[in-house]
């Protein structure tokens, strides 16, 4: 249905070679993104793993060492290079990549979007099935946390192509 969409959609051309995948942790991005990769025909990127290659280490010593800044240069970088190159692509972008004004107007410029919307509830679910309990040490203020950081961007999510 959403290549079908593509097609029709007011403004796509050739952003509709890449399309991307935004929202908060635990939204599935990874996992529709594979998912529509495969029905378009086409290969699954997620931006996370290309900072990792552009800054030739884990996210986590990225942070460590350059901080968010740094990780922030990265992200910047990996996504221009991606976009350079060409390839049709699905592409899962960070949950927080809507917060560097820059890079987000350039994902929009360059990419069909689409931000795969979850209730806070949901992505704290989601996160905690993947394994990662960090988010329950404190389960109210966790939660209140999630909904503080959903509320602050949701603007900014809505102004994907799709939801």
């Amino acid at each position: 249905m959403l290549k079908r969409q593509l097609g029709g959609h007011e403004g796509v051309g050739s952003r509709g070679r890449r399309v991307a995948l935004i929202g908060l942790r635990g939204a599935g991005k990874s996992t529709l993104g594979g998912l529509l990769a495969e029905r378009l025909g086409t290969v699954f990127v997620e931006l996370d793993r290309e900072v990792e290659r552009e800054g030739r280490m884990e996210l986590s010593d990225i942070f460590a060492v350059h901080g968010q800044e740094g990780f922030r240069r990265l992200e910047r970088e990996a996504l221009r290079r991606l976009v350079r190159e060409g390839s049709p692509a699905v592409i899962a972008a960070g949950g927080g990549i809507v917060a560097e004004p820059a890079t987000f107007e350039f994902l929009l410029d360059t990419c069909v979007t689409v931000w795969l919307r979850a209730s806070p509830e949901e992505h704290m679910r989601r996160v905690v099935e993947q394994g990662d309990t960090r988010p329950m040490r404190d389960s109210k203020q966790a939660m209140d946390d999630l909904r503080a950081i959903l509320a602050s961007r949701e603007a900014l999510y809505a102004t994907a192509d799709f939801t």
